[in-house]
């Protein structure tokens, strides 16, 4: 186990260093001004030598992989550098943002993973009935459907029709102080859809690797033995059907990412989706960067847990091979 992410560990490296790079050039290709980004509205009446000034000091004015450079090294030095459109250090505004993306992609990743499951197996048992074909059509529906579109209906449904959830923030109007069931209930709608743009891949693969294992021999042998259904359904056909699902883990990382930037959007989540979008927009290379790398780190960490899963869950996958 130890050699195999040491290996990982190991071509992060450069990956890390091909997607920072990257970003810089990408942003340095950008329309966007950074110093009338920075400057806001004080831009439209300040003359060019101020624009010029301001620019030197922003150091706007470098070549990318300049700028890329002298990121990397004080990056590696543990320091993220300053963002110039949230106005605060960039380890400052990613940490005070990432507990709560973390919070919001962690809940709604158990609930599609649990939820799926039971899904799919409830279907895998009767291939062919109208539950299956209920959980079928509904997992096909939820692929076509946007993140966004199923945020809004939601907000629509729940915040406003029915008024039992609220329609976006992390705590109520008005309250000075974070309580846990204030973010609590504020967490339900955001999870809830972000769990269900995720929730039908695992519905899916589960009903698919479960129905292929209720069909082998192994199982079929041990309904032979007498043993009840339950018994054969947890204890044989679950656990080989759940393999194909551990290779999810890891591919669903990067949509999973994606689909929590657009839910904190749609329902003002303070996590990192408003700080991505205005670095973009802003052209904030060092928040650029920073961002980009952690996303980057997320995708590699949950390959790497998809393949230790496999490992040792599986006994014919060796890690020391892999």
């Amino acid at each position: 186990m130890a050699r195999l992410v040491g290996r990982r560990a190991l071509v992060a490296v450069p990956v890390l260093l091909a997607v920072t790079f990257g970003v810089f050039a990408i942003a340095a290709a950008s329309p966007f001004d950074p110093v009338k980004a920075y400057a806001g509205t004080a831009a439209l009446g300040a003359d060019q030598e101020t624009l010029d000034r301001l620019r030197a000091n922003l150091g706007a004015g470098e070549p990318f992989a300049v700028r890329w450079w002298h990121w990397l090294t004080s990056a590696l030095g543990g320091d993220l550098g300053q963002s110039s459109v949230m106005r605060q250090p960039v380890a400052q505004v990613i940490g005070e943002r990432l507990v709560w993306s973390t919070l919001l992609c962690a809940v709604a990743f158990g609930t599609a993973v649990l939820a799926g499951t039971l899904l799919g197996v409830l279907a895998a048992r009767r291939p062919g009935s109208w539950f299956d074909r209920a959980v079928t059509s509904l997992a096909y529906v939820l692929e076509a459907a946007p993140v966004f579109w199923i945020a809004l209906l939601a907000v629509w449904l729940f915040a406003l029709q029915w008024g039992v959830l609220p329609a976006g923030g992390l705590t109520d109007t008005g309250t000075e102080q974070v309580t846990a069931g204030q973010v609590a209930g504020h967490l339900v709608l955001p999870a809830g859809v972000l769990a269900l743009s995720q929730l039908p891949w695992f519905a899916l693969y589960v009903r698919q690797g479960v129905g292929d294992a209720l069909a082998e021999d192994p199982v079929r042998g041990a309904r032979a033995r007498g043993l009840s259904e339950r018994t054969v359904l947890l204890g044989h056909a679950l656990r080989s059907g759940l393999l194909p699902v551990l290779t999810l883990i890891g591919s669903r990382v990067p949509e999973l990412i994606t689909g929590a930037l657009l839910v904190e959007s749609v329902f003002s989540w303070p996590g990192i989706a408003a700080a991505t979008v205005e670095a973009a927009t802003a052209v904030d290379f060092p928040l650029l960067a920073a961002l980009t790398a952690l996303a980057t780190v997320a995708v590699l960490v949950g390959n790497l847990l998809a393949d230790l899963l496999y490992g040792l869950i599986d006994p014919r996958v060796k890690l020391s091979e892999m």
